[in-house]
């Protein structure tokens, strides 16, 4: 059984910083692209980052140079590292893998509120 697993999210006020992490097992985590999604009230869930098995990343345009992803290929985890917060950054993030399939956690929530 393929298990994802989010954890790190929390409320934080603007400017802070935040570590998301995700757990993954029950897939041959090397042969899977990692990436972190989030869905704010309202609006469809949209990319926020993504990682290849050999490490390469990429960033949507709100988040390059705040946000960091990476990915331990010998801990079967990824993590995504949030600086500088802003209040648009509230949403809820989920970590998803793809191999020939696409498997999804449940999601973490992030507030960036003052």
């Amino acid at each position: 059984q393929v298990q994802l697993v989010e954890s790190g999210g929390g409320l934080v006020q603007p400017g802070g910083s935040l570590r998301l992490s995700c757990a993954v097992s029950g897939i041959l985590f090397t042969n899977t692209v990692m990436g972190w999604y989030r869905q704010a009230p309202g609006n469809q869930r949209e990319l926020v980052a993504g990682v290849t098995w050999g490490g390469t990343p990429t960033y949507a345009d709100s988040v390059k140079g705040r946000f960091t992803i990476s990915r331990d290929n010998a801990k079967n985890t990824v993590t995504l590292q949030m600086n500088s917060l802003k209040p648009e950054d509230t949403a809820i993030y989920y970590c998803k893998a793809t191999d020939l399939r696409e498997y999804w956690g449940r999601g973490t929530q992030v507030t960036v509120s003052s």
